[in-house]
């Protein structure tokens, strides 16, 4: 890291629109709570980890923090499989642990974004315990989507549909009778037709927002309504529909009908509840997601699948700025989370191939030979990773962060089968890997057990690598990436403005530079050779400027005038 400059962080240095809602222009970090920090040592991450850790997420700079599923669940998906929607798991605390750490993120200044999951429920949910037990033709099943099946005896599935986890989209109950699993068999998808599962979820929506919640990430947002007339199409006519809005069970335009009556709801509450989509549909249709009469935001994850290159990077933002001003809300910028290879490692492969360099929804198979690294160049992969944050976190909209990529964390490769838990990895027989390379819980100290995580080990195996990368390690280390990262948030603050950009021509395929409203400048070269700088005061650069020149695969800003 390479700074120059030396603002005070105070209220009339600050450049941005004060009166815009933070949700805008917010920088928000992903916790996936089970791997972040671990306060009664039981080798899960909780609820009271977080809460001991807000001071270093309010010195990180961040505006809100995205919880991924933090319910009573089975584990069967990562806490995606959802047993009661107004609890608490009881291995990551109680209701009063959440209100305990909402109120300390919310003193410091830091909005707090829970994660609901209305697709599908575990199927340990009464509900579904109660369908069950219920039988064919009971009220309790239609709320699930249940189906007689095929074939002699009905032996075989309603249809040949495959499950997002692969094998059958489709499982069989005692009584003979099939359900649809979209994602994992634990995870029977809900029927959005029923009454009951509308009011039940904006109950839901009330209960947190009620506790003080300042906004939601819905999961996968573009699969709950469905069209399952008979007869039900076979994978290969499902698979020719255009997924136009009609399409029987992805991107249906009626879903907006629910989310109308959900922002009645965060609108019912002041300030507004905010609402992010996670919606993986055409990019022409996303902007349907973010307008202010349905969710209100949608996540842009054209990023995760592209290659470090400049013109991808143009094209992406120039479209998606574009989206964001037909929906009247702002982009959203994600390099890595949750579901997907760490992008420090997906930049960093030697050879990429369309299954590393652009992951799928549910993780990229990027390893050789089960765990061989010797394709990935770290120290590539970390250069083009911090470049194309800080390009990111340059641009108008708002920014998210995943845990750990602030500690310059790769993927970790080798875990062995044993210790696997994505439900990828057992259903594909261990033809993908799945998404727990980028789940292992976090180092905070080279010294303490599980790199002080908690003292009673870690739920996925951490490796020895990690120690270099703990918190407390980096913490002293000014040229650090999690020294990067705190700088430059903090240098966002004072210079994030408006929500629109001017490209300035480089003469240079390989490199990019916008100007934003106030003046503000980035420059990022994507390919390896040096770039002479426009006049005028470096803020910040990944790679030091050397007599006026950035570095391949850096990014500098330049200072607004002020």
């Amino acid at each position: 890291m390479t700074t120059s400059l030396d603002l005070a962080a105070d209220a009339d240095a600050t450049l941005g629109d004060e009166t815009a809602p933070w949700w805008r222009q917010g920088v928000v970090y992903q916790i996936y709570p089970r791997s972040f920090s671990d306060a009664n040592g039981d080798g899960l991450g909780d609820l009271p980890g977080i809460t001991a850790r807000v001071d270093y997420l309010a010195e990180l700079g961040v505006d809100a923090v995205w919880l991924s599923p933090f319910y009573p669940s089975e584990l069967a998906d990562g806490g995606y499989d959802v047993a009661d929607y107004r609890n608490v798991d009881p291995r990551l605390g109680t209701l009063d642990d959440f209100d305990a750490m909402l109120a300390a993120l919310h003193r410091r200044g830091i909005h707090v974004v829970v994660d609901i999951v209305p697709n599908h429920t575990s199927d340990q949910h009464v509900w579904f315990q109660e369908a069950l037990a219920a039988g064919r033709g009971s009220a309790a099943r239609e709320r699930y989507i249940f189906r007689e099946g095929t074939g002699p005896e009905g032996a075989e599935p309603p249809t040949d549909w495959l499950s997002v986890f692969g094998g059958s989209a489709w499982e069989r109950v005692a009584d003979g009778q099939w359900y649809l699993h979209n994602f994992a068999r634990e995870q029977p998808d809900l029927n959005w037709d029923h009454p009951e599962v509308r009011a039940d979820f904006v109950e839901t929506l009330r209960f947190w927002s009620d506790r003080g919640v300042d906004g939601f990430r819905i999961d996968v947002a573009h699969m709950l309504t469905k069209d399952l007339t008979e007869p039900l199409p076979s994978r290969a006519e499902l698979d020719r529909i255009p997924r136009d809005g009609n399409h029987p069970l992805i991107d249906r335009d009626d879903v907006h009908e629910v989310y109308a009556e959900w922002r009645a709801v965060f609108d019912s509450y002041d300030p507004p509840r905010t609402a992010v989509a996670e919606a993986w549909v055409d990019p022409t249709r996303i902007h349907l997601y973010a307008r202010p009469e349905s969710l209100g935001q949608a996540f842009n994850f054209d990023l995760l699948e592209a290659d470090f290159d400049a013109a991808a990077f143009r094209r992406i933002i120039t479209d998606n700025l574009a989206l964001a001003r037909q929906s009247g809300s702002s982009s959203t910028w994600v390099l890595s989370n949750h579901d997907v290879v760490r992008h420090a490692t997906r930049y960093g492969l030697k050879t990429p191939t369309a299954e590393t360099s652009m992951p799928s929804r549910h993780g990229g198979q990027w390893l050789i030979d089960g765990g061989d690294e010797a394709g990935l160049d770290r120290d590539r992969g970390l250069r083009r990773a911090t470049a194309a944050t800080m390009f990111i976190l340059g641009l108008p909209g708002s920014t998210y962060i995943y845990q750990g990529e602030e500690l310059a964390l790769h993927e970790v490769a080798d875990i062995a089968a044993s210790d696997r838990q994505d439900p990828t990895f057992f259903r594909t027989g261990g033809a993908e890997i799945g998404r727990d390379g980028c789940r292992v819980p976090l180092p905070w100290s080279a010294e303490a057990p599980a790199f002080g995580f908690g003292d009673g080990g870690s739920h996925l195996p951490q490796p020895a690598w990690f120690a270099e990368h703990a918190v407390a390690t980096l913490d002293g280390a000014p040229a650090s990436t999690l020294n990067l990262y705190r700088e430059a948030l903090r240098l966002r603050r004072l210079f994030q403005t408006g929500e629109d950009l001017r490209w300035i021509d480089t003469d240079r395929d390989d490199v990019l530079h916008f100007v934003r409203p106030n003046g503000w400048q980035v420059v990022t070269v994507f390919g390896e050779e040096p770039y002479a700088l426009p006049e005028g005061e470096v803020a910040l650069s990944t790679r030091p400027v050397v007599e006026g020149a950035l570095p391949g695969e850096a990014t500098a800003w330049l200072t607004p005038a002020r």
